[in-house]
Protein backbone atom coordinates (compact mmCIF):
# COMPACT_ATOMS: atom_id res chain seq x y z
CA UNK A 1 0.00 0.00 0.00
CA UNK A 2 1.13 3.55 -0.54
CA UNK A 3 -1.83 5.65 0.60
CA UNK A 4 -1.27 6.67 3.73
CA UNK A 5 -3.96 8.18 5.89
CA UNK A 6 -3.76 11.70 5.51
CA UNK A 7 -4.67 14.65 8.55
CA UNK A 8 -4.60 18.47 8.32
CA UNK A 9 -1.29 18.53 10.06
CA UNK A 10 1.10 15.60 10.28
CA UNK A 11 1.72 13.66 13.78
CA UNK A 12 4.97 14.00 15.51
CA UNK A 13 4.94 11.21 17.26
CA UNK A 14 4.47 7.65 17.95
CA UNK A 15 1.28 8.01 19.80
CA UNK A 16 -0.25 10.35 17.22
CA UNK A 17 1.00 8.00 14.46
CA UNK A 18 -0.76 4.76 15.86
CA UNK A 19 -4.14 7.47 16.85
CA UNK A 20 -4.36 8.14 12.81
CA UNK A 21 -3.70 4.39 11.54
CA UNK A 22 -6.30 2.64 14.37
CA UNK A 23 -9.02 5.49 12.80
CA UNK A 24 -7.53 4.21 9.33
CA UNK A 25 -8.27 0.75 10.40
CA UNK A 26 -11.80 1.32 12.51
CA UNK A 27 -13.03 3.46 9.88
CA UNK A 28 -12.40 0.67 6.95
CA UNK A 29 -10.08 2.97 4.81
CA UNK A 30 -7.95 0.37 5.81
CA UNK A 31 -9.51 -3.14 5.45
CA UNK A 32 -8.20 -6.54 6.74
CA UNK A 33 -4.87 -7.39 5.21
CA UNK A 34 -4.58 -4.58 3.38
CA UNK A 35 -0.06 -3.74 3.63
CA UNK A 36 0.98 -0.50 5.44
CA UNK A 37 3.67 1.34 4.13
CA UNK A 38 7.36 0.36 5.43
CA UNK A 39 8.69 1.62 8.22
CA UNK A 40 10.98 3.98 6.50
CA UNK A 41 8.56 5.38 4.22
CA UNK A 42 5.97 6.06 7.14
CA UNK A 43 9.33 8.12 8.55
CA UNK A 44 9.19 9.79 5.44
CA UNK A 45 5.67 10.10 4.96
CA UNK A 46 5.81 12.22 8.61
CA UNK A 47 9.02 13.39 8.75
CA UNK A 48 9.56 11.63 11.84
CA UNK A 49 13.02 9.48 13.09
CA UNK A 50 12.63 5.48 11.67
CA UNK A 51 12.55 4.71 15.61
CA UNK A 52 8.98 7.05 16.38
CA UNK A 53 7.29 5.11 12.85
CA UNK A 54 9.12 1.43 14.50
CA UNK A 55 7.48 2.50 17.45
CA UNK A 56 4.18 2.92 16.49
CA UNK A 57 3.69 0.10 14.41
CA UNK A 58 4.88 -1.90 17.43
CA UNK A 59 2.18 -0.48 19.56
CA UNK A 60 0.16 -1.25 16.39
CA UNK A 61 0.89 -4.88 16.58
CA UNK A 62 0.68 -5.29 20.66
CA UNK A 63 -2.66 -3.85 20.11
CA UNK A 64 -3.24 -6.31 17.95
CA UNK A 65 -4.57 -4.34 14.93
CA UNK A 66 -1.53 -5.40 12.59
CA UNK A 67 0.55 -8.60 11.95
CA UNK A 68 3.97 -7.88 10.63
CA UNK A 69 5.96 -11.08 9.42
CA UNK A 70 9.78 -11.13 7.60
CA UNK A 71 9.41 -10.59 3.74
CA UNK A 72 5.37 -9.88 4.10
CA UNK A 73 5.51 -6.60 5.85
CA UNK A 74 3.07 -5.15 8.14
CA UNK A 75 -0.80 -5.42 7.27
CA UNK A 76 -3.95 -4.87 8.94
CA UNK A 77 -4.82 -8.13 11.18
CA UNK A 78 -7.78 -10.43 10.64
CA UNK A 79 -10.71 -8.50 12.08
CA UNK A 80 -9.15 -5.34 13.07
CA UNK A 81 -11.34 -3.20 11.08
CA UNK A 82 -14.15 -3.71 13.59
CA UNK A 83 -16.71 -1.39 12.64
CA UNK A 84 -19.87 -2.74 9.70
CA UNK A 85 -19.97 -1.03 6.92
CA UNK A 86 -23.27 0.61 7.39
CA UNK A 87 -21.62 2.48 10.66
CA UNK A 88 -18.76 3.45 8.66
CA UNK A 89 -20.48 4.76 5.66
CA UNK A 90 -23.21 6.86 8.10
CA UNK A 91 -20.26 7.65 10.27
CA UNK A 92 -18.46 9.23 6.83
CA UNK A 93 -21.76 11.25 6.27
CA UNK A 94 -21.57 12.48 9.46
CA UNK A 95 -18.20 13.89 9.45
CA UNK A 96 -18.42 15.34 5.88
CA UNK A 97 -21.89 16.90 6.94
CA UNK A 98 -20.42 18.17 9.94
CA UNK A 99 -17.14 19.57 7.98
CA UNK A 100 -19.00 21.16 6.00
CA UNK A 101 -21.60 23.00 8.95
CA UNK A 102 -18.08 24.12 9.98
CA UNK A 103 -18.37 21.35 13.17
CA UNK A 104 -15.03 20.95 14.79
CA UNK A 105 -14.02 17.30 15.51
CA UNK A 106 -14.43 17.82 19.38
CA UNK A 107 -17.83 18.94 19.30
CA UNK A 108 -19.00 16.09 16.32
CA UNK A 109 -17.50 13.68 19.03
CA UNK A 110 -19.08 15.48 21.77
CA UNK A 111 -22.80 15.05 19.96
CA UNK A 112 -21.89 11.42 19.44
CA UNK A 113 -21.34 10.82 23.24
CA UNK A 114 -24.47 12.67 23.87
CA UNK A 115 -26.40 10.41 22.02
CA UNK A 116 -24.57 7.37 22.94
CA UNK A 117 -27.11 5.14 24.75
CA UNK A 118 -29.43 8.09 24.89
CA UNK A 119 -33.18 8.17 24.46
CA UNK A 120 -33.80 7.25 20.40
CA UNK A 121 -35.14 10.48 18.17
Amino acid sequence: MNTVPRESAHPRTADEIVELYRGAISSGQLGDGERLPTVRQTARDFDVAQATAAKAYRVLEQDGLVVTRTAAGTRVAPGASRAPQPVVERARAFAEAAQAAGVSVDDAVAVVRALWGGPSA
